[in-house]
């Protein structure tokens, strides 16, 4: 056994919490040989003059090693506080650094302690971020091999780096990310406002603070207590509500007013449709020509946040022929993020260090299909399914055979009355397989001109327990279709400018589900929920994720002519 501390799942290390590999084994993985050395509040000059704040962790030996960074607005000194909090997902030091690698892990600019203004997502981010990786590789602990890593924020800053192509970054494993910053405050014209709200204004309690409360005092007992095994060991569940709730308390304390409050009104008020604003935040066109190795995961839990990331990476990275990609199942990615680290790290050996660890062998997709409990692989995404169209039928049914008729439902904008519609299938015969892109093609008649559209899709067992699967939502005045995408099944929202509705005309919409996966087994059944508010208290969104009202009132009526289309594997 190594003399070194380290993290991992071996005897004798600090035990990391979640799935570390997609099923796999792998070969030749770099071993624990070095201790830990770590400079903090390392000053990394941009081009502009501003000084971005950095903690650097390395192996305490001589010679130069391969570097990771890990860079968003969070605080680096926490880290490695090893709390279950969504801010703390940079990844693991002590499992990177043994293992011969510097985790260098960096405050973006105008947060906790970086010069300048916080820019959110720019042009000015990504430029910060190339200048961050070639300071990175010129120092003289690191061998020119760089690397960047870490989920949510700190994946997203990893595809931002990318565009900018920095001589020096040789591969990513952004985990849970974004491409679209419309997508993470906007569903389809809805705003996400339960999560958009707290989340910027944690930024600015998180920012207001440093040194003095992140690594003295009281957070150093906090360290020690929150890494007793069995402390620890509960922390393998956390998942996104939890961390919503923590972001919602954490906002509610003492923040400067700006940056923040400009930004939340930018997002809310300023720039409440896709406009050239939200244009300078998306990363679509710009990935087009990105030929870096690019390891892409994320969790199908994560439905209103990144995994519709996930899917809009892959097909902006449909060019490069260095790309992996891994759907894991729930709680996979628990916080303090330290899951999927022997994936990683079986990615990183190959890339940074020219070991042959068998991480590119077999199909390049791996996916874990929930229901059946397994993992499955496909040569791209999706894999061959075949659309099958449940009709909404009007005594509330969902089946292939069309029951005509119609179902009504007011809402006030606020709080629907008597507030959603169910649609339920019989009890299934046999199994199926769903996978890929499901959609609503919706016909429906609203009193008035605009509404919202807000789909949960379940699969509900024989004792009536409803598992939720995925959601889909549309803002109807936005509901503009890229007609080009209608054999797809995954429709485009260009969502640039509001169209008002007709009044008591019927209108047909597509709305798209997030992709997912899930066998539904002999015996359940699936049931579409539609509502045109989340804040009911007998509608639960997937992650507490609630939007704004759009403020209309009216009675909205379904057609029974509405199809559900859900993507069965070809052979079902």
């Amino acid at each position: 056994m190594a003399r070194f501390k380290a993290a991992g799942v071996e005897p004798g290390q600090r035990r990391l919490n979640g799935p570390q590999t997609t099923g796999r084994e792998y070969r030749n993985l770099s071993a624990v040989l070095h201790g830990t050395t770590r400079q903090n509040d390392v000053p990394v000059p941009a081009r502009d003059g501003i000084q971005l704040m950095a903690d650097v962790h390395r192996p305490d030996a001589e010679g130069r090693f391969p570097a990771l960074i890990a860079a968003a607005p969070y605080p680096r000194q926490l880290q490695d506080l090893g709390a279950p909090a969504a801010v703390i997902e940079a990844g693991a030091s002590d499992f990177w650094v043994p293992r011969g690698y510097a985790h260098v892990i960096a405050n973006l600019r105008g947060t906790v302690g970086s010069g300048g203004v916080y820019t959110f997502f720019d042009e000015q981010e990504r430029e910060d971020l190339f200048d961050l990786v070639e300071w990175t590789a010129a120092q003289p602990w690191c061998d020119g091999n760089v690397g960047m890593i870490g989920i949510s924020y700190y994946a997203m800053t990893q595809l931002a780096a990318a565009t900018q192509r920095p001589p020096h970054l040789k591969a990513l494993f952004p985990f849970n990310v974004t491409v679209q910053l419309w997508e993470a405050a906007y569903h389809n014209g809805l705003l996400s406002e339960s999560f958009i709200t707290p989340w910027i204004h944690s930024l600015g309690v998180l920012s207001a603070h440093g040194d003095c409360l992140y690594r003295r005092g009281l957070s150093r007992l906090l360290r020690r207590f929150l890494a007793i095994p069995a402390i620890h060991r509960r922390f393998d569940k956390i998942d996104g509500v939890q961390a919503n709730l923590g972001l919602r308390l954490v906002s509610r304390f003492h923040h400067d007013a700006q940056p923040w409050n400009g930004l939340l009104e930018a997002v809310a008020i300023d720039h409440p449709t896709r406009d050239a604003w939200w244009d300078e935040r998306d990363l679509t066109d710009l990935l087009a020509d990105v030929d870096i190795p690019v390891y892409l995961g994320g969790e199908w839990s994560n439905v209103p946040l990144h995994l519709p990331g996930l899917f809009k990476a892959a097909e902006a990275l449909a060019r490069n022929t260095h790309v992996r990609m891994a759907m894991l199942g729930e709680h996979s990615l628990p916080w303090p993020w330290e899951s999927m680290h022997i994936e990683a790290l079986a990615w990183f050996d190959h890339w940074l260090k020219g070991q042959e660890t068998g991480i590119l062998e077999g199909p390049a997709i791996r996916y874990w299909l929930p229901g059946a409990e397994q993992w499955h692989t496909a040569d791209s995404w999706p894999p061959p399914a075949t659309h099958t169209a449940l009709a909404l039928s009007a005594d509330g049914s969902l089946t292939t055979v069309e029951r005509p008729g119609e179902r009504s439902y007011a809402t006030d904008g606020a709080n629907s009355m008597p507030g959603q519609l169910f649609w339920t299938s019989d009890p299934l015969l046999e199994d199926v397989d769903m996978v890929g892109h499901p959609e609503l093609q919706l016909t429906a008649t609203s009193s008035a001109t605009d509404t919202a559209w807000i789909l949960l899709l379940q699969d509900v067992g024989p004792d009536g327990t409803a598992v939720d699967i995925t959601q889909g939502w549309l803002r109807a005045g936005m509901r503009q279709v890229d007609e080009q995408a209608s054999e797809t099944g995954r429709p485009v929202l260009p969502m640039r400018e509001p169209l008002p509705v007709p009044p008591g005309e019927p209108v047909d919409y597509r709305i798209p589900l997030i992709a997912n996966a899930r066998r539904f087994r002999r015996g359940h059944c699936i049931r579409l929920i539609l509502t045109s508010d989340d804040n009911r208290k007998d509608f639960q969104p997937m992650l507490l994720f609630s939007h704004a009202s759009v403020g209309t009132a009216g009675v909205n009526t379904v057609h029974s002519s509405s199809r559900l289309l859900l993507p069965i594997l070809d052979g079902e």
